[in-house]
């Protein structure tokens, strides 16, 4: 279980850097004074700038006169980092090396490039993935290149009352082998259609173990075909050349960001029309767990969640809500519209509003991860003080 506290740091820590790298890189490319880049968040444990002859000077709790330098820290909290900007709160307008002083684009480059480094983030590591090899549906026409190694048949669905059902067949069994035979999905079909009525021992990979099961298969109605009333997709590790796989990672991260707005989307319509969340969220317990659960399966589905999670990170952050990339930028949209900026009191009122609203947002989600994975963390706890 202290694995799986590491894990979760090392992940959603990588998360929150590469998105802070973002804006400090950008920043420094506009012009803007960027005072600190800290790895983890503070207390301190020691900072690192150059002084005004050139050379290196470490630093520990207070900072001393920098003469506009940048302190790079590393914090006692390993949990991603921060980058401190000059007059991102709207502060020093008359300087030209502020955030404030800079033109409406610019300031929107520089808070939005926290979003697309996570997304590029999550393209560079499915582009590794499907390098290296990556779990994946075995199409009919796979691409030019592809090397398909450990193919196996997936059960993902059970119908109702069918001679799987009855059997003990679960959605996520693994066929092995039909009659001791090893087939191809397309192969496994037919096989069984032309046994109907007749006995067939699946021998069945669930989870760690292995078991058999004997099976009669019957004339479906709706196939017209024999079969036991299972769902099948034959999968396999797959890697291509790196010039494809850098495509696929690419799109891959557009299926994930089509597939979480449309999550979101789900989200808002369930809490505008009254239905409350139609799909499940997860706070930092639940994320922990399920990190946990997805590193026991291996490097390469560790790798695709850590891109999932980074491109979820990527859009939370540009929805227009107060405290977010995205509100910062709408605030920016009002104040090209307007000709002139809002009120840096009322914004910075409505941005710690908004953050109130999210600090609220993560305690229900992790009271509701508590009652769900509870046990769990009371064992990763016990694991920790023992």
């Amino acid at each position: 279980m202290l694995t799986t506290l590491l894990l979760f740091i090392v992940v959603l820590g990588l998360l929150v850097f590469v998105h802070e790298l973002g804006h400090f890189i950008t920043a420094k490319k506009m012009g803007v004074k960027v005072e600190e880049f800290g790895f983890g968040f503070p207390p301190r444990m020691l900072g690192v700038y150059k002084n005004q002859e050139g050379k290196t000077k470490i630093i520990f709790k207070k900072t001393p006169d920098r003469a506009g330098r940048t302190i790079y820290s590393l914090n006692w909290i390993p949990l991603g980092g921060f980058v401190k900007i000059k007059g991102e709160e709207g502060e020093h307008r008359n300087e030209p090396d502020s955030f404030s002083a800079k033109k409406i684009w610019q300031r929107a480059v520089i808070l939005a490039a926290g979003v697309s480094m996570n997304v590029v983030l999550a393209i560079i590591i499915l582009g590794i993935g499907f390098g290296i090899g990556i779990p994946q549906v075995l199409e009919n026409n796979m691409p030019k290149g592809a090397v398909i190694k450990d193919r196996t048949i997936q059960i993902v669905s059970v119908a109702k009352d069918s001679p799987a059902s009855k059997a003990g067949i679960k959605s996520g069994d693994e066929i092995i082998y039909i009659d001791n035979k090893i087939l191809s999905s397309g192969e496994l079909q037919n096989y069984v259609s032309g046994k109907i009525g007749k006995e067939v021992i699946y021998t069945i990979k669930r989870e760690a173990g292995q078991l058999d099961k004997k099976i009669i298969p019957m004339l479906l109605p709706e196939t017209g075909k024999g079969g036991i009333g299972i769902g099948l997709l034959e999968v396999g590790t797959v890697s291509y050349p790196w010039h494809i796989a850098v495509w696929k990672g690419v799109g891959e991260v557009w299926f994930y960001i089509k597939e979480i707005v449309l999550a979101f989307h789900m989200l808002f319509y369930g809490l505008l029309a009254g239905k409350g969340a139609t799909v499940d969220l997860s706070g930092p317990v639940g994320i922990a767990v399920l990190t946990g659960k997805v590193a026991r399966l291996g490097i390469i589905y560790l790798m695709q969640f850590t891109a999932v999670l980074s491109v979820n990170l990527a859009i939370i952050n540009i929805l227009p809500f107060p405290a977010l990339d995205g509100g910062r930028i709408l605030f920016l949209g009002i104040e090209k519209i307007r000709g002139k900026p809002i009120s840096q009191r009322i914004e910075s009122l409505i941005h710690n509003l908004g953050f109130a609203i999210l600090m609220l947002l993560v305690v229900v989600v992790t009271y509701n991860d508590f009652v769900k994975f509870g046990s769990k963390f009371v064992n990763l706890w016990q694991s920790i003080v023992q």
